[in-house]
């Protein structure tokens, strides 16, 4: 069965239309309740949400369709979507659901379901879900005397908060002065408070939701904007949320933006010496830079490769028993702490390594040599495989032919936006150009 609602973070689509009106979120819940309605026990729901305006109507229309279906629900209010993943667990949950579109714009929203261990959904129970909305018929509510109730939560970023904390240990961040661009998103509280209390200086940017600037010129898609305040305030670093801060991208010292692959493979080898890094294995997705697999297999550690997406590096960890992976992104996975990616936590990390090394993030960043990369965005009206796309096909077998073994490329649509993805790497940035420029005209003569 082809997925119809689920891409490969959840439900995602524009406030008000498809998949995103009150209408089919209802339905989404119902259809979630009752799959996960086991027992005869009372069923919970907890529910976190980023600052979206829409975010109130797809609270109340997925409250009311879990109600529906006989679970009780829990609200947190704003919170990024690691501390709902955290809590399903801490609260011994049915099921843990995030309201997010994650790094697209405030007119953007969705839905990410975690299972009662924490985890995302498999293929196969979102599958199932799917099913169960597109079944025959009305989606079956339980019996008057067995609909839930909703419960709002108040100390939800208190519990998170110090389980953040908790991940350093005794580590605390004193002498440290650090810009935290928040986005205008789910961290916008708390993010600013787990770096104050461990003893840094903050600086904080992106705190001001008004439901419509979420990722506004600010927060991961523009660290830029952290850089500036970095030089300008002299801080040690700087550490940008997407609008569910399970994303971090960081700035240096010198207001540099450092690449998801160098945080991934400092990270690594740190972890490596430490002797925390289990199987002396990473795991990392299709998107990661030629570089980081030659700076980890020099260091003698293992590169499992996986799709797009940190379900998948997830899924990977997991069947393997190791202990971090992650995307070039920005999703960092610590799996001894987290069942998610979290920006927050990965921050704590990569912060406890520069005080443990004794050196700036600028330092620390030269692990490894990164090819040069061009991706390219382009938007399409309709995503038909890419394999019955004949001249396409062609170019790409002539630039196999070319590149060997030193370059590659990877041509894919987006599995939360109407894009495809383009990215060309080579040792040449010239090459990188010549064929970047070359498979977008292919791409816009075949798709048009």
């Amino acid at each position: 069965m082809a997925r119809k609602y689920f891409g490969t973070d959840g439900v995602r689509g524009r406030a008000n239309s498809g998949a995103m009106t009150a209408d089919m979120v209802l339905k989404i819940g119902m259809a979630a309740g009752n799959l996960y309605r086991r027992g005869s026990h009372r069923h919970r729901v907890v529910i976190g949400k980023d600052t979206r305006l829409s975010g109130y109507m797809i609270e109340n229309a997925l409250t009311s369709g879990l109600l529906a279906s006989g679970m009780d629900v829990f609200l947190f209010g704003p919170v990024p979507t690691p501390a709902v993943s955290m809590l399903t667990r801490s609260m011994r949950a049915d099921l843990g659901i995030m309201i997010s579109a994650s790094h697209n714009p405030y007119a953007d929203n969705g839905i990410k379901i975690f299972g009662p261990d924490g985890y995302k959904l498999s293929d196969e129970l979102e599958l199932a879900i799917e099913r169960e909305i597109l079944g025959e018929g009305k989606i079956p509510g339980v019996s008057p005397d067995k609909i839930g109730k909703a419960t709002r939560i108040d100390d939800a970023r208190g519990r998170y908060i110090e389980y953040a904390k908790q991940s350093v240990g005794a580590g605390d961040l004193a002498g440290m002065k650090i810009v935290v661009d928040c986005g205008h998103g789910a961290a916008y509280l708390l993010a600013p408070l787990i770096f104050k209390e461990l003893g840094a200086k903050v600086v904080k940017l992106g705190v001001e939701p008004d439901g419509l600037n979420i990722n506004e010129g600010c927060g991961a898609l523009h660290p830029d904007h952290a850089g500036r305040v970095v030089r300008d305030q002299g801080a040690d670093l700087g550490i940008s949320f997407d609008g569910d801060a399970d994303r971090v991208i960081f700035t240096d010292e010198t207001g540099a933006s450092v690449s998801g692959d160098r945080i991934l493979t400092l990270c690594a080898l740190a972890l490596m010496e430490e002797g925390k890094l289990r199987g002396a294995t990473m795991a990392c997705t299709v998107m990661s830079n030629l570089g980081l697999h030659e700076a980890l297999r020099a260091a003698g550690i293992a590169v499992l490769t996986t799709a797009v997406g940190d379900r998948h590096v997830i899924e990977a960890l997991r069947a393997g028993g190791y202990s971090f992976g992650g995307e070039n992104s920005g999703h960092l996975i610590f799996a001894d702490h987290a069942t998610t990616g979290d920006g927050i936590l990965s921050a704590l990390q990569v912060l406890r390594i520069m005080k443990r090394r004794g050196q700036p993030l600028s330092v620390l960043a030269q692990v490894m040599r990164e090819y040069p990369q061009s991706l390219v965005n382009l938007k399409v009206r309709a995503k038909p495989p890419l394999e019955s796309l004949p001249r396409l096909q062609a170019t790409l077998r002539e630039a196999d032919a070319q590149f060997g073994d030193l370059g590659r490329h990877l041509i894919r649509y987006s599995g939360t936006e109407h894009k495809v993805r383009i990215l060309v790497e080579h040792r040449d940035a010239d090459v990188v150009d010549a064929w970047s420029t070359r498979l977008r005209g292919v791409i816009e003569q075949e798709l048009a």
